[in-house]
């Protein structure tokens, strides 16, 4: 009989557990924001705090999987944060000695091919589609063909907190920091439009767009005008385009304090959505598109359905 299993997605902004019994069936979800990508982008290096806090948590997710009968069947996968690093080591020296696993870092199209492989089998939407995973420190954009395959992907150096840091220093963001940052991700969109086109697919040819991770479902959440995170709500949500922009420009417009008293904006997020409101914005905005669907099942889903 398959036995439970655990994945862990160690990203930029959060570190994030999925239990599932042997048939799959969902065990627990839970979700931390450390921010391990703080400073990276600026120093290429780990920060103390920022590494201690989630080694920390990862720890403590080691006793929710094993109070699930989770032994070994465990799969601990790093992203953008750790691969910029140059002492990423510290990371892998420091989960190994809290859990006895050893964690591996993802390629950006590895983590592309798991976010597609867990959304788009979750929710219904026109073929072809694509998936949008906005990170802390990168951003993964795939598009499928009509068989539902994926036939075209690129990880972007875009993520949420990368905007936020690079650009959108005050608080809230001047004029003229807005400005800098979208033309940083239109300068990147730029470049996935030549590199999806290298694997001959346009950047228009989806007929829709999925947007998992903490930016597109808060984004949900926030469009529902949910008073707290609501996991089964926001599932499946719809966001118009139209929306999308509004909301954009007011969370770019607020103070992280103002962001912090959002209903379903999670602690640890306050500073850097409005980042992630621009990418997603820009990025609907140049596949043509006139809504994105919120899905809950992401790459962290096609992490336990790779131990199966």
């Amino acid at each position: 009989m398959p036995t439970p299993r655990a994945a862990v997605d160690v990203g930029s902004n959060s570190v994030r557990l999925l239990v599932v019994a042997g048939d799959g069936a969902r065990l627990t979800r839970e979700m931390a924001i450390t921010r391990l990508a703080a400073g990276v982008d600026a120093t290429g290096h780990l920060d103390d705090l920022a590494l201690a806090r989630t080694l920390a948590t990862i720890a403590g997710f080691r006793e929710v999987w094993r109070s699930h009968g989770v032994e070994d069947r465990v799969r601990i996968a790093a992203t953008s944060a750790v691969r910029d690093a140059a002492d990423r080591e510290r990371f892998f020296d420091g989960v190994r000695a809290e859990t006895g696993v050893e964690a591996e870092v993802i390629t950006g199209e590895e983590e592309a091919r798991l976010a597609f492989l867990g959304a788009a089998t979750a929710v219904e939407v026109a073929r072809p589609t694509a998936v949008i995973d906005i990170g802390g420190g990168s951003t993964e954009l795939i598009v499928g063909d009509s068989d539902g395959e994926v036939a075209a992907s690129v990880s972007l150096q875009l993520g949420c907190v990368r905007v936020t840091e690079r650009h959108l220093a005050a608080d809230p963001p001047s004029a003229d920091q807005l400005r800098s940052a979208r033309a940083m991700i239109e300068a990147q969109l730029d470049r996935a439009e030549t590199v999806l086109a290298e694997q001959g697919v346009e950047i228009t040819q989806a007929s829709s767009l999925i947007g998992v991770a903490g930016t597109a479902t808060t984004l949900g959440a926030i469009h529902l005008g949910l008073p707290t995170y609501d996991e089964d709500r926001i599932h499946r949500t719809r966001l118009p385009a139209v929306a999308l922009a509004d909301m954009a420009e007011r969370l770019a417009g607020m103070t992280s304090s103002q962001r912090a008293m959002l209903g379903p904006v999670q602690p640890g997020r306050e500073d850097v959505i409005h980042g992630g409101a621009l990418v997603l914005h820009a990025v609907l905005a140049r596949m043509g598109l006139d809504e994105v669907t919120i899905s809950e099942a992401d790459n962290l889903d096609g992490l336990a359905a790779s131990l199966a």
